[in-house]
């Protein structure tokens, strides 16, 4: 068992990990879009709200990963053990039906990627959702190989390289193109929304970071070995560089949104958008950044796509783990198990039937109207669960500060949840991006 002390300098990579994956795995082609779209639409003044929306994931993770050290059980366990099976039914019911959402998302946002970069049937219509099918269920095929193959190691590496390129590429297309920075310093430090903006800023702040995926977390510091209250401040180093990588991403899409002027669309159809638009934009340049964007953007949805395979069957195996008769000696999930490996399979290729049937949008609506529901519960439950000395201890109680941001993230994500539910019911044409809780893919 590797030791919960402070890893020295020499293991800083190994200390932050699993906060890599978390920033890797919570922004997808969606979290991209809505930043340049909300970019483009207000411009430079409203980037403090990425920030504080990764503040905001940043607490709700911690939070997580308090409980887990302090009881020796994920989430999960905990909600099982205090609010009974009904609890249990009711999220095996919502993440059968994330997780089948969610992963024809990941798909077709993979299949509308690599069809701009490579377009290997063809350039109309229905050339064009072929690509968006091949590719999409030949990435699904791939994560399944590097999963089951490769182990917690080889995921581990390949999410790290592909996070690495989408880093450089937004960072270094956003220091090009950033139409003043003054005003951009001032966005950051000012707090500000523009006449008609909240809805836009709501969607900023909640569209970074994830929701179900947060919960991978918990299983990806036992393959590290982190236990107990000694591994809390790793925890929190981690988590804060994870989150601070997508307050960058977050950042500096917004400011590419802002250079590019009116943008349309949305999803992956908006990314290939943007990177049109850098083209002729940039001169001689437009080019090189035009395919560097394709590819950081691939590496997004990848790393999205990736980290839900890896991850998410933990969930289910985890709640598999708690049927009737079944024992819980050993909290571990056993990644090799039946649960495991049968998720990992449904995940990737049950919602190639959806690909197939229904069209993008559809599907983008759906999942919307799903992802608004969790991050409020996660809040909720963190207050209830992490605010009894009885359960976690008087050192890894929630303080009054977490307190009152929990239920200002439990107040906001409902508020922005229903906003997002009315939106997507109302059938309204060109809205607004999509709300917080449901923006991201994953």
């Amino acid at each position: 068992m590797p030791s919960n002390s402070m890893p020295s300098n020499s293991n800083l990579l190994a200390m932050i990990g699993p906060g890599i994956l978390v920033a890797a795995t919570g922004v997808g082609a969606g979290d991209l879009a809505t930043a340049a779209f909300t970019g483009s639409a207000l411009g430079v003044t409203v980037l403090w709200a990425v920030v504080l929306g990764s503040f905001f994931k940043f607490v709700l993770n911690e939070g997580l990963a308090r409980w887990q050290l302090a009881t020796g059980t994920t989430l999960i366990e905990g909600c099982y053990d205090r609010f009974g099976q009904t609890a249990k039914w009711l999220f095996l019911i919502y993440l059968l039906i994330w997780s089948f959402l969610v992963g024809g998302a990941l798909m077709s946002a993979i299949g509308v990627t690599c069809h701009a970069i490579f377009p290997l049937f063809g350039m109309d219509a229905a050339q064009a959702n072929q690509d968006k099918i091949f590719y999409g269920v030949l990435h699904s095929v791939i994560a399944i190989i590097l999963v089951q193959l490769g182990g917690y190691r080889l995921f581990e590496r390949v999410m790290s390289l592909c996070i690495g390129v989408m880093f450089v590429i937004v960072v270094v297309t956003a220091v090009a193109i950033c139409p003043s920075w003054p005003a951009a310093a001032s966005g950051l430090l000012v707090p500000t929304i523009p006449p008609g903006g909240v809805l836009w800023t709501l969607a900023l702040m909640g569209g970074v970071g994830g929701t179900v995926t947060v919960l991978n977390y918990g299983y990806w510091i036992r393959e590290k070995g982190r236990t107990g209250a000694d591994a809390l401040q790793t925890c929190r180093i981690d988590l804060a560089t994870g989150y601070l990588v997508t307050a960058v991403f977050g950042l500096g899409m917004v400011i590419i949104g802002s250079s590019l002027g009116d943008l349309q669309g949305g999803g992956a159809g908006l990314i290939v958008k943007i990177a049109n638009q850098l083209e002729s934009s940039l001169g001689r340049a437009g080019t090189v950044a035009r395919w560097a964007f394709l590819v950081g953007t691939w590496g997004a949805v990848v790393s999205s796509l990736l980290g839900v395979c890896q991850g998410i069957p933990y969930l289910f195996a985890d709640v598999w783990s708690l049927r009737p008769g079944a024992s819980r000696s050993d909290n571990d999930v056993d990644t090799a198990s039946i649960p495991y490996r049968g998720f990992l399979y449904a995940i990737a290729l049950i919602p190639i039937a959806g690909l197939m049937t229904f069209d993008f949008q559809t599907m983008q609506k759906t999942y919307a109207v799903v992802g608004a529901l969790f991050v409020p519960m996660l809040a909720g439950v963190l207050l209830i669960l992490n605010g009894r000395v009885a359960l976690v201890g008087a050192q890894l109680k929630n303080s009054r500060l977490t307190s009152v941001v929990l239920v200002a993230i439990l107040a906001f994500f409902l508020i922005a949840g229903f906003l997002q539910v009315r939106k997507k019911l109302s059938g309204v044409k060109r809205p607004p991006p999509a709300t917080p809780a449901a923006s991201s893919a994953s």
